[in-house]
């Protein structure tokens, strides 16, 4: 009969990690959003970084050097920007 104090201690285990599994994934959660929160911020303001580039690009003269003007290439390929982290 030491089976069923043994089955019962074993469920209680169980029962305690599946509330710390719980606590452990809900703090994930708040974790994921804040990131996923400051990861949309820093994509508004890279944008907008951008585009006051591509503004300043068009105000500068065209030069007779060789480089294309602005129209034909953008702000991102003019910098090196990896394509993986344009939008």
């Amino acid at each position: 009969m030491s089976r069923l104090p043994d089955l019962a201690e074993r469920i209680e285990r169980l029962l305690l990690r599946h509330e710390e599994q719980k606590r452990t994934n809900t703090l994930l959660e708040q974790q994921l959003r804040a990131v996923s929160d400051e990861r949309d911020n820093l994509r508004s303001r890279l944008a907008a970084a951008r585009a006051r580039i591509d503004a300043l690009i068009d105000r500068l003269p065209a030069s007779e050097g060789g480089h294309a003007p602005a129209g034909d290439a953008g702000a991102a390929d003019s910098l090196d920007i990896p394509r993986s982290v344009q939008p």
